[in-house]
């Protein structure tokens, strides 16, 4: 059956496929957990900032191993590395589901991360290396579709689940999913989705030392930037954390730039389609990421939709996420991918800037739209821009540059949403209410409501200036840069 499907002409389709599968999963166990949090928090009688470190775990251990597991990727096979990783999410989600208390729920947690970031950055590069190189902004777009189909799978799945069984068995439903995607990758990927690095490269072996400040600095990062809005900016334990990521990562440089085969390549950014390429695609997940909690937010606590409706709310765009990704992507393989990268940063910034003049009685009929058209953007914008990113990288670093790509995409969500959370909750501490989320409860007060709303709009105008801020640079990157159809590896 494997050899049948290896020598078939679709063969590229079928690998896509099996990568699908467990891509599915992933994404949509990460929406689902969100959902099941308040049951979770019920069941071991915590309160909900202490059972947030079951994702907050999750997406620490992910952020701070992409970078080594994606390097291990090409030094020992992608294939390989990706099927150990499912296994792992699996396992780690049996543990979840049967976790007699919160602790061990946390640590299953900790061991699906491990497993997410073996998986997240291989599966993208095994799917790009499948597809030639004419048709790699088509296989990103594909992959955009799992993402956005598992975005709108998620909550809704979770809430279904919660309702009718319980909490558990929003961890166990990833298991037959992911061992359907262990079993698809062994019968379809061959030794053409697992090229390991030369043997000069695995005769140096790995670089600890790079993988160890890779993984502290981002920790470190991430702890601190997620708690700006408990200590405020101006803590001495924010700042020292902050100052010990600068000198993590100047140190990470420094070590990079002087051993023989480092973890990251840092002169891949003396490529200006790689270095340009790479802001861009920060600053829009920067200027569009927050809109995904906040606007969720306001529209539960301050026009007093339900969560169920709220969250349909985002069905829309990601509906139109998972559509245009693959359109997008397959043009820009024809026609260059500058129009789609301005193009898509255009949409989103005219969606938040819709967003950023949103009252306290604003309605559906402009919210919806706005919406769409930043969840649209996002999805014209990534497969284009990423295509180019990889046009400019040899093919047997694609395992640890996508797993970089996804490093900074889950850096720059996380930082997106720190930010605008500092920005509101600073907005209405200076307009004399409570700097904290939780204090906006508009039936008690409704001038609370109005101090939200206000911090709101000026965290949207901020995001909006990132996003145009990505245009000029995108317009910048491509002019008079034409990428070769042919990367040699």
């Amino acid at each position: 059956m494997r050899l049948s499907a290896t020598r078939s002409s679709n063969y590229k389709y079928l690998g896509f496929g099996a990568i699908a599968i467990g891509s599915f999963a992933n994404v949509m166990d990460h929406g689902s957990t969100n959902v099941a949090l308040p049951s979770i928090a019920s069941n071991f009688g915590s309160n909900l900032p202490t059972v947030q470190w079951v994702v907050i775990g999750y997406l620490l251990t992910i952020s701070a191993l992409l970078l080594p597991m994606g390097r291990l990727a090409d030094l020992m096979g992608r294939k390989e590395v990706y099927i150990t990783g499912s296994l792992i999410f699996v396992f780690g989600a049996i543990l979840a589901g049967f976790s007699p208390n919160l602790t061990t729920l946390v640590l299953s947690r900790l061991l699906q991360g491990v497993g997410s970031a073996m998986t997240q950055g291989t599966g993208m590069a095994i799917i790009t290396s499948m597809f030639p190189s004419k048709e790699r902004g088509k296989a990103l777009g594909l992959i955009m579709t799992v993402v956005g189909t598992g975005a709108v799978a998620g909550p809704a799945m979770g809430g279904f689940v919660v309702d009718a069984l319980d909490w558990r068995w929003v961890f166990f439903i990833n298991a037959p999913l992911g061992l359907l995607g262990v079993l698809a990758s062994i019968i379809v990927l061959d030794s053409r989705s697992s090229r390991p690095a030369s043997d000069e490269s695995r005769q140096h072996g790995f670089d600890w030392f790079g993988a160890i400040l890779s993984t502290a600095a981002l920790v470190i990062f991430l702890l601190a930037l997620m708690n700006v809005h408990r200590f405020g900016l101006d803590s001495p334990l924010i700042l020292t954390g902050f100052l010990g990521f600068f000198v993590l990562l100047g140190a990470f440089i420094w070590w990079e730039l002087r051993t023989s085969i480092p973890l990251l390549d840092v002169r891949l950014f003396q490529s200006k389609t790689f270095s340009l390429g790479t802001c861009a695609a920060v600053l829009i997940f920067l200027g569009s990421s927050a809109v995904l909690v906040l606007t969720p937010f306001y529209l539960q606590r301050v026009l007093g939709f339900s969560a169920r409706d709220a969250g349909l709310m985002v069905v829309p765009g990601a509906l139109f996420m998972a559509v245009l990704g693959p359109i997008s992507g397959e043009l820009s393989d024809r026609f260059g991918p500058r129009p789609f990268t301005m193009g898509g940063l255009a949409l989103s910034a005219v969606g938040l800037f819709i967003l950023s003049g949103l009252t306290e009685t604003s309605s559906i009929r402009l919210i919806l739209p706005a919406l769409i058209l930043t969840s649209a953007g996002m999805g014209t914008f990534y497969s284009a821009n990423t295509s180019s990113i990889l046009s400019a990288v040899p093919m047997v670093r694609y395992g640890v540059v996508s797993a970089f790509l996804n490093l900074t995409r889950n850096a720059a969500n996380v930082t997106s949403i720190a930010v605008a959370t500092a920005i509101v909750t600073a907005t209405m501490g200076a307009m004399g209410h409570e700097p904290s989320l939780a204090a906006v409860q508009c039936v008690a007060d409704s001038g609370v409501c109005s101090a939200f709303t206000s911090g709101m709009q000026k965290a949207y105008r901020v995001m909006t200036i990132m996003l145009i801020l990505g245009m000029a640079i995108s317009a910048f990157k491509f002019r008079g840069i034409k990428e070769s159809p042919h990367q040699p590896a």
